[in-house]
C-alpha cells in the first residue's frame, strides 16, 4: 500500500498481552509504554521525556510466538504499519488511539538477553500415494 507510515518502536510491555480469535485468524495484543530520555544541558543530566503508549497488533503465526515470548516488563522492539484513530471517551473527550500493526517484535537485546525457539514449520498435506520429497524431508 502506498502512503503507510511504518515505524519502529522501542519500550516496554505495560501488561500481559492477550491472545484472540478474529475472523479467521488470531491476534496477540499488548500495550507498549515508549518514554523518550535526552540530555538536559541546563542540569547536565538525563531527563525522561512523557511516555507514549500504543496498542501492537501482532496477526496469524506472530500472534502466536509473541503470546508465547513477550510478556509484562519486557523490553522490546516492535516494527510495523501505524495507525491513528480518533473516538469520543464516556466523559466526553476526544481521543486519538495509536495502533502499531506488527511486522516484526523481538526483544531488547541492548537491554537484556534471550534465548530463540524455531517454530517448525508444517510440510503441506500431501495427496493420497504421494511419496514424501527430500525437501519436504528436510523441513
Amino acid at each position: 500500500m502506498l502512503n503507510e507510515t511504518v515505524v519502529t518502536l522501542q519500550g516496554w510491555v505495560g501488561g500481559d498481552v492477550s491472545l484472540r480469535q478474529a475472523g479467521e485468524a488470531q491476534v496477540a495484543s499488548f500495550r507498549l509504554g515508549s518514554t523518550p530520555r535526552r540530555f538536559s544541558r541546563r542540569s547536565g543530566e538525563w531527563v525522561d521525556g512523557e511516555t507514549q503508549w500504543f496498542t501492537v497488533n501482532a496477526w496469524r503465526g506472530l500472534a502466536e510466538n509473541v503470546a508465547a515470548s513477550v510478556h509484562r516488563g519486557d523490553p522490546v522492539v516492535v516494527h510495523g504499519r501505524m495507525n491513528a484513530s480518533t473516538w469520543v471517551s464516556n466523559t466526553g473527550v476526544e481521543v486519538i488511539s495509536l495502533e502499531v500493526d506488527a511486522t516484526f517484535v523481538g526483544h531488547d537485546l541492548a537491554r537484556g538477553t534471550s534465548v530463540f525457539t524455531k517454530t517448525p514449520r508444517t510440510a503441506p498435506p500431501r495427496a493420497e500415494g504421494e511419496p514424501e520429497s527430500s525437501t519436504t524431508a528436510a523441513a
